[in-house]
Order: structure tokens, then sequence, then C-alpha cells
């Protein structure tokens, strides 16, 4: 059908408000699963220290009356230490960006501001969670923090809570002293293997056995799915786990194992976008903290023209209260 002569449409028509939306959509994820389940602590220099100490195996004790006793050689506790590392970043908005009228935001700085703020944060986990291992720094040479992956792991692979997916044997991280200091990182080279629930089960026995208690498994996505499609008695668990609804409820089939019980404890079983791949993370998180030399702030700077700077930064370093609790999984090694 043609359009009648002269008649005035909106391609050609002048005035036509524009119409934007008031709300800024952003999907990018915000979960920080392991920042946010490290206990927040403090301290007071770039370099911070601790100790751990373990009791000598168990061995058979009875002695004969009347024995004149000698000392139990003592061992002293471990002494660790880790380095604070900085980040930050800064964000400058000219005096015009902030006067004019935005769709969405009052504020460009203050905005912006918002996102950097959340960017920091995912950079929290990704670095924590990556094998960096710690350094001093110097001028002109940025200080690291070590992360979590050089903190576990033993100097005896056979019992080492770190699993190579491809062999299924442990793997040693002995530090720069016989033992897991953040210095190293346990297994490095090797080949893709997919990562499975026997292997899960072996990792947390192996923790159990060092005198652990995990309650954690961080994962990928893939990881996740493969927990949640296992079989049990020969069922998989949307097969288990249905409802067939009725007339006022729709029917719903459960494909998804958030909680794992295992012989040695139950775990939440929780996805992590920004861990490395091929890589799972059995934690306790009551044996690790995220400490402050200087919390998250936001600093004004000096105003060197027609805009506002400030910058937002955050000093902080990983305390491994005692790796031995906690165990991996590396499937590329």
């Amino acid at each position: 059908m043609a359009v009648p002569t002269n008649t005035r449409e909106t391609y050609g028509a002048i005035g036509v408000r524009e119409d934007l939306s008031n709300i800024i959509y952003n999907i990018s994820p915000m979960d920080t699963p392991f920042v946010n389940g490290c206990g927040r602590g403090s301290c007071d220099n770039t370099l911070f220290e601790w100790q751990t100490d373990e009791l000598k195996a168990a061995a058979a004790n009875t002695q004969i009356e009347g024995n004149d006793y000698t000392s139990t050689a003592a061992t002293e506790p471990r002494r660790l230490s880790n380095y604070t590392q900085i980040s930050a970043t800064q964000v400058q908005t000219s005096g015009t960006a902030e006067a004019v009228d935005f769709a969405g935001r009052k504020s460009s700085q203050a905005y912006q501001l918002a996102k950097r703020a959340k960017e920091m944060k995912r950079d929290m986990e990704f670095m924590l969670l990556e094998g960096t291992v710690k350094s001093a720094g110097s001028s002109g040479s940025a200080r690291n923090t070590a992360a979590f992956s050089t903190w576990i792991g033993t100097n005896d692979g056979d019992t080492s809570p770190v699993i190579a997916a491809s062999t299924g044997a442990g793997l040693t991280n002995n530090g720069s002293s016989g033992y897991p200091d953040g210095t190293t990182e346990a297994g490095t080279g090797g080949a893709d293997t997919p990562i499975t629930l026997a292997m899960i089960n072996t990792c947390v026995a192996r923790i159990w056995d060092l005198g652990g208690s995990p309650d954690t498994i961080l994962c990928k996505s893939d990881v996740k799915q493969t927990i949640s499609s296992s079989s049990v008695g020969g069922s998989v668990v949307a097969d288990l786990y249905k409802d067939v609804g009725s007339s006022d409820k729709p029917a719903t089939a459960v494909n998804a194992v958030d909680v794992l019980v295992t012989d040695f404890g139950t775990f939440k079983v929780v996805p992590d976008r920004f861990l490395p791949a091929g890589q799972v993370d059995i934690i306790d998180f009551d044996l690790w903290s995220i400490d402050y030399l200087r919390p998250f702030r936001t600093e004004t700077l000096a105003k060197s023209g027609d805009s506002v700077k400030q910058l937002l930064i955050a000093e902080y370093g990983l305390r491994a209260k005692n790796g031995s609790g906690s165990g991996q999984i590396k499937s590329a090694i």
C-alpha cells in the first residue's frame, strides 16, 4: 500500500527528541569468591611475617618403669613472610565533562571511580589466584605479593595436596627453605588433562591426611559442570532430583551440585571466572587473609589544569596461615 502524498513522516522530521535510557547496562562479572572468602587483616610494614608449626608424627610411646628420661628434641616454628603490593588507578575528568548532563550518571568522575574500584577488585582476584612469587621490588620495580599457588604443597610429592591431573601424582613445592614459602609454585610444564571428580576426592583425602579441613572448591565452569553431571549409582543428577510439577507449578529438574559431600568433608562448589585455566583450588578460608597496609582509598591529586584528578589506591598482601590446609589440582602443568 502506498503512503498518501504529503504525509508527514519521521524520516525527514526536524526536532524529534532522542530517547536515551538513564540506565547503563553492564554485565561484566563482579563476583570475586576468593577475595570475598579470605579474612581481612592489617599489617604495619611492606614485609609482614607470621609463624606456623606442626606436631611430630604419631608413634608408639611406651616407657619402662623408673626410667630416667631424656628431653625430647625441640623443633622451632617456621617463620614465613610476604610482601604487600600496590594496586592503583587514576581517573581524570575535565571541568566541562563534569558540567554537562550525561545520561545515566550525575557525575562522570564519580561514575568512572566506581567502575575503576570494581575493576581493581577483579584484578586482585586474578592476581591472588595466579602463581606469582613474592618479590621485594626495588626503585623502579614493583613489589609482588606471593599468590595462593605458591603457599601450598609439600617437599614430598607423594603426599602433596597439589595434584597433577595428568598423572595423579603429587607435586613438590620446596620453596627456598624446603617447604612452601611463597618463592616457588608447584608444577610447571606438561600436558592438559580433564579434571575429574575422582581427582578432587584424591586431593581432598591428601589434605585430610595432612590435618586440613577445607570446605570450599573453587573451579572453572567446565569442572563445575563435570561435578554436576557426575553419575551416582548409574543415574545422573538430573534423573535423581526432579519434580514433575502440577497444574499450578511447572516441572523442574535440578542438574547442578552446589554442595559436595565427600568422605572427608562437605564442600561448597563455587565457580570462579578469574581462576587460571586448568586449575581447581580446594580451600579452607579460615587459613587465608588479605592484610592491608593501606585499605582502598580515594585521594584527590593536585589540580594542574581544567580537570579533576583522583587516585584510587590500595596496598595489600596475602597471608597463608598454613598452606597445608588447602590444596590444588593442576590440569595444564
